[in-house]
């Protein structure tokens, strides 16, 4: 390396150390007058994180020390090693430019010096998740402590320009809870899609959206089909709704349901692919107000395309692949790609008369997401619920919680039955209420275990019906938790529990625990589950053994010898985080028979599930604060809008 490129080297470390805080930083204006500001203050933001553009290809190797070899062709590191120099000198150029033009970043969060990353989920060989904070897996294992501190104070990279090949599992950045009480990392919106100019393609999809406000965040030729709730007719349609922008929504029988799924597909120039699950609509509220979860993970283009496998449907991109089927995008994506308009004004129902034409796009076809893309890294089970009524087994098995069912058993978590069985502990947090039964918790809890939906069916429904309460905590915030919030009764829009569900007369009240954030006093949209195990009996042994019966219902006190599902004793649990909320709309219903069940869910959701293998993994990944606060009988109730006067006089 000659000393030109050295000294230029050195200048940018320096400078991007100086001006981390700013690249990072999303700033939201209250006021719908100043969209203006804030499309000037994206902009200068955008050339902010530009800064560092110089720095991947030497920070790569650092801050990813095992990254797919497909993607060493596909990465900046190749093409900018020979234009590096060239490429620092105009970097300076626009620094001394931005800076001459007085630019303000008053108002912006700015994320403290020293952070420690939540996990980074990576499933090594021996099946374990490992667990590091940002100074032990930014090196080589082999590099001493000291080494590792000087590195991390020297090389500050933006989170907005880090890569992670292995996925990663953050709350998103809260204006009023910044730095966390936790000392979790955080993901801001400009930090999960990166550098406007980098992106060739998105797919994003979402409940509630402001286009105006998302729209501010790509580049205005950037191609892009948004994922949207569709109007009462629940008729799927495609529009276009800016400049190669198109609102794809999908079917609702009866216009019933929500599609609830928050997922992004983020297509780069680079060649990678940045997968997105989160909890967060795509409303400015949602990414500075309460407390929402991300995780996401990159994958490298395939050297080669792998060949189209009819047979492959249960992995992550398979199953992501019928979520983009199920949810409209097949004729969104055919209408950026079409040559001959005509032709797509006949194969699919469009409502508008432009058509911006994208034949280049990274995505050709949908099955082009498994064969283009290398998933060989993604270990997290993708869970998603598919509006609709679905029979029998191979339709059921890939939507709901008899999803969740087969995503528990093929991690090798489920409970068993008999006197070796565990039982789990289920702490599920979420924004709204369903309407419950004991024979709907039960039936949740038993796929929740890994328990076959066809010894559930194959159970009398006289018996179901009479199950008492598993052990399932529902953490939902109290009237006294919105209360002492930061934001208080206003900030409690987005959660909802109706006073007919809470004065039910067979409402399980005793299963309510306060929702209490790790991060600090605001309240969480964030939807996740944690299922810890415990050795005990099954649910139909535990009701026969309280009504002084000594038999259940299993064939055996253990696992049938002809099971090939073992039980793994190793992990103690699972968690998952995804737009589900407890509620029989966003799992379904099962009914039928074990020869013909039949599912039906009224909501598109969509999820991950990963293991969990000691007390302090679940700490680590809980965004609420355990054990969490049961309610108090005739003390506490949970926050209910509709009893809200503040709320009510603000309508």
């Amino acid at each position: 390396m000659d000393e030109d490129l050295e000294r230029a080297l050195a200048l940018s470390l320096r400078e991007s150390r100086d001006n981390a805080s700013s690249s990072r930083a999303i700033s939201i204006s209250d006021s719908e007058d100043d969209d203006d500001d804030r499309f000037q203050s994206e902009l200068l933001q955008a050339i902010q994180v530009s800064k560092t553009e110089s720095l991947r290809a030497t920070t790569q190797s650092v801050h990813n020390p095992e990254p797919p070899s497909q993607s060493a062709r596909s990465t900046p590191a190749a093409v900018f090693l020979s234009e590096r120099a060239q490429m620092e000198k105009e970097r300076l150029e626009r620094l001394k430019r931005v800076r001459g033009k007085g630019a303000d970043d008053g108002g912006r969060i700015s994320p403290p010096a020293k952070r420690q990353r939540i996990p980074s989920f990576e499933i090594l060989a021996n099946g374990r998740a490992n667990i590091a904070s940002a100074s032990s897996s930014s090196l080589p294992s082999g590099s001493s402590a000291s080494s590792r501190t000087a590195s991390t104070a020297i090389n500050p990279i933006p989170t907005s320009e880090q890569l992670f090949w292995n996925g990663e599992l953050r709350p998103t950045a809260n204006k009023h809870s910044q730095p966390r009480q936790d000392g979790k990392s955080t993901f801001r919106l400009t930090e999960v899609l990166g550098l406007k100019s980098d992106i060739s393609f998105a797919i994003i999809a979402s409940y509630s959206t402001s286009v105006s406000w998302i729209y501010e965040f790509f580049a205005p030729s950037t191609p892009v089909i948004i994922v949207a709730q569709p109007d009462q007719s629940g008729q799927p349609t495609i529009k276009n709704v800016l400049p190669n922008w198109v609102m794809t929504v999908p079917f609702l029988r009866n216009g019933r349901g929500c599609q609830h799924m928050k997922f992004m597909l983020v297509f780069y120039k680079t060649g990678r692919l940045r997968v997105v699950i989160s909890t967060a609509n795509l409303i400015d509220y949602d990414w500075r107000d309460i407390e929402n979860a991300v995780w996401l993970q990159d994958l490298p283009p395939r050297s080669a395309p792998l060949p189209h496998d009819p047979k492959a449907i249960d992995d992550f991109p398979s199953i992501m692949q019928n979520v983009l089927r199920a949810v409209n995008v097949r004729p969104a994506l055919a209408n950026m790609l079409a040559n001959d308009v005509g032709q797509v004004r006949n194969l699919i129902r469009c409502t508008t008369d432009l058509i911006f034409q994208h034949p280049n796009l990274p995505l050709q076809t949908i099955s082009d997401l498994r064969m283009k893309w290398d998933w060989s890294k993604v270990k997290v089970k993708l869970v998603p619920s598919i509006a609709g009524k679905h029979e029998g087994w191979p339709n059921v098995i890939l939507t709901g919680h008899i999803r969740l069912m087969k995503a528990v058993r093929d991690m090798g978590l489920r409970t068993g039955r008999g006197k070796a069985a565990k039982d789990l502990v289920i702490e599920s947090q979420g924004s709204s209420i369903g309407t419950y039964s004991t024979q709907w918790i039960n039936e949740f809890y038993w796929s929740a275990r890994g328990e076959s939906a066809e010894d559930w069916l194959d159970e009398p429904k006289s018996r179901r019906a009479k199950l008492s309460w598993p052990p399932v905590k529902i953490v939902f915030p109290s009237l006294k938790t919105v209360r002492d919030s930061v934001l208080g009764e206003q900030g409690g829009g987005t959660m909802f529990c109706r006073t007919n569900q809470w004065e039910a007369s067979k409402f399980p009240r005793e299963l309510f625990h306060d929702s209490n954030s790790a991060g600090g006093r605001v309240l969480m949209h964030t939807k996740m589950i944690i299922a810890t195990y415990r050795p005990k009996k099954s649910i139909f042994e535990a009701t026969s053994q309280s009504k002084g019966k000594g038999k259940e219902l299993s064939d055996s006190e253990t696992e049938p010898e002809s099971d090939d599902i073992e039980i793994q004793n190793d992990p103690i649990g699972w968690a998952y985080v995804g737009s589900h909320n407890f509620t029989p709309s966003a799992w379904g219903t099962l009914s039928g028979s074990g020869f013909n069940p039949v599912l039906n869910v009224v909501n598109y959701e969509l999820g991950i599930i990963f293991p969990l293998y000691d007390a302090k993994d679940a700490e680590r990944v809980s965004c609420f604060k355990r054990p969490a606060r049961k309610y108090v009988s005739g003390q506490d109730r949970p926050w209910i809008q509709e009893e809200s006067q503040l709320l009510q006089q603000n309508q």
